[in-house]
């Protein structure tokens, strides 16, 4: 059932801008290959996505992921059967997930710099079958492929794509020159290009796929220092990108913009943010997808984004300052540019404040979660929007303000924000433990509980204020403190551990630990090199505090709000 929005009932409706409707129709398509075939048969002449300096067409990806389809039927792949992707942005990507969606199967976003162990929950969790993963991470995967159930294993180089003589030359320097490519042996191996080359001669049958089947299964932090896999089905994403479509295009028509657009897919597509706004809306607009592999090689970011005349680019405040500061990134033609939306992680006022001054673009924040396809709210593209707000909820979508007695606040009241919607996710996959700590129904619907405490004005934006759940934000990525203390309690020499996120002018926030000894020999390296072989980059403590004794509760429990605190205090004097 469609969440009815009326103007007379929310008070953030008054800032819409023009033309966008306050309903959009969550089935608008059936599935996501009607969205799919859609865009095939309108653009395929349009450019579709580039990087390396090569360009694929919708046509091309059209044919190349269709390739895909029936080589994964071809091998005896059905419809539901978990696939997992692990890659940069690449333009191999594209060409699977869009092969994947088309054979009717469940995508495993799997951010590639994930360590071994991190790997081995998140695709027995999901009962994987299937995996495609780029070689330079293919040495992780040996260590734990004997203890999945993954049948098929894809591998791809990173020049693959790139055509002869291309291919070659990129292969070999990044796998003997820069040596990126690990030495590592897998059974039964198949490489990409051979997948399609065999796809090519089986014929496609087009799978029977329905809004309420599960797209992507799109792994998150748990309390209990468990990932979470959100299921996100074919109605949560075609309601999202309807939603954010009227958003976004709003904006474009009262642009002097003509023909194709084009955007910067910067953000890994594996993140559901890019996952949505850049491949999903990409493909609905027959938009051209300037792919970055490596965001933070900033001065070849900036030689890349000159390339194009660019029209949307999504990304995060990081992103933003680290282009800031580059003294190149001013001489930019940024003429074409129409929206740039922050997401992840909170927008600084000095950022926004200096990338319209550089970029002509006013930089707006937007808000969701990977349980929410994502977006839930989006500051006004109209000259509405709001620094240091989230913005107000997109069509179809309603939020609200719970309090701690689980009753609904009035306006200018702290609580949990809540959200109620048509790209609110089913649950998390074999979870309804979990799943029933968020999801909640009263008499006006399903909500969805964010875990973020925020406010909302009384002319209906809101804003973040702070976190119920002990989340630490790094760069936009999800860390839970539960996970971390879990692998540092593994580390020799290691009697307690307790983790809190602590400001980052950077990053938004950072790790830090606090440890008492077992061992009084335990050094800060040896914790660190620890986590490093156990945690992703992102998830490593930047900062060790050994301490006699942790502060805890009279029963016993670490108080981690105790240890932030003090920390808070530091940061504030």
């Amino acid at each position: 059932m469609m969440t009815s929005i009326s103007k007379d009932t929310y008070p953030w409706l008054t800032h819409y801008p023009d033309g966008v409707p306050y309903d959009i129709n969550p089935d608008a398509y059936t599935s996501l290959l009607d969205l799919i075939e859609n865009s095939f048969s309108s653009f395929p002449d349009n450019q579709a996505y580039t990087n390396m300096g090569k360009t694929i067409t919708f046509g091309e990806l059209d044919e190349l992921s269709g390739n895909f389809a029936a080589y994964l039927q071809s091998i005896g792949m059905k419809k539901g059967d978990r696939i997992a992707i692990q890659m940069p942005n690449v333009l191999q990507y594209p060409v699977v997930m869009f092969g994947a969606l088309r054979a009717g199967l469940v995508i495993v976003n799997t951010n590639p710099l994930y360590t071994s162990r991190e790997m081995l929950h998140q695709f027995n969790d999901s009962g994987a079958k299937a995996i495609v993963i780029m070689a330079n991470f293919a040495s992780n995967l040996q260590k734990i492929v004997a203890s999945t159930n993954l049948e098929h294993i894809i591998v791809t180089e990173i020049g693959d794509f790139l055509g002869f003589p291309k291919r070659l030359i990129v292969n070999a320097v990044v796998k003997y020159v820069k040596k990126m490519v690990p030495p590592y042996q897998l059974p039964k191996v198949t490489s990409l290009n051979t997948a399609l080359s065999q796809g090519k001669g089986v014929t496609y049958q087009r799978p029977n796929v329905s809004g309420i089947d599960i797209a992507f299964i799109q792994y998150t932090g748990g309390t209990t220092g468990v990932s979470k896999g959100a299921m996100l089905t074919h109605r949560n994403l075609i309601a999202n990108v309807e939603a954010v479509n009227e958003w976004l295009m709003s904006k474009m028509k009262d642009s002097d913009h003509e023909g194709p657009m084009s955007m910067v897919a910067a953000l890994p597509l594996y993140h559901v943010f890019a996952m949505t706004i850049n491949a999903l809306c990409g493909i609905k607009w027959g938009a051209l997808n300037v792919l970055i592999t490596n965001p933070r090689d900033i001065p070849g970011f900036v030689k890349e984004l000159k390339k194009y005349k660019v029209n949307i680019f999504p990304g995060l405040n990081t992103l933003f300052n680290g282009l800031l500061n580059n003294p190149d990134f001013k001489d930019i033609d940024f003429s074409g540019l129409k929206i740039t939306i922050a997401g992840g992680m909170a927008l600084q006022k000095v950022v926004a404040t200096k990338w319209e001054e550089v970029t002509g673009c006013v930089l707006v924040e937007g808000y969701g979660l990977s349980e929410t396809s994502p977006v839930l709210s989006v500051s006004p593209l109209n000259g509405k929007h709001r620094n240091g707000t989230i913005g107000i909820p997109i069509p179809s979508t309603v939020m609200r303000i719970l309090g701690d007695d689980d009753k609904w606040v009035e306006l200018g009241e702290k609580g949990e924000i809540c959200a109620k919607g048509p790209q609110i996710m089913l649950g998390y996959y074999n979870r309804p433990d979990e799943t029933a700590k968020v999801i909640f129904e009263d008499e006006s619907g399903r909500w969805f509980r964010t875990g973020d405490i925020g406010i909302e004005d009384t002319d209906g934006f809101f804003k973040i204020v702070d976190r119920k759940k002990d989340m630490i934000l790094v760069s936009g990525f999800n860390v839970y403190p539960n996970e971390i203390e879990g692998v540092i309690a593994q580390c020799p020499g290691v009697l307690e551990v307790a983790c809190v996120g602590i400001p980052d002018d950077k990053t938004g926030e950072m790790v830090k630990v606090f440890i008492v000894k077992k061992d009084p020999a335990l050094t800060e390296q040896q914790v660190k090199t620890f986590c490093k072989e156990n945690l992703t980059a992102y998830k490593c403590p930047k900062q060790i505090e050994f301490r006699d004794e942790l502060p805890k509760t009279n029963v016993g429990k670490i108080l981690r709000r105790a240890l932030r605190d003090e920390e808070l205090a530091k940061t504030a004097k």
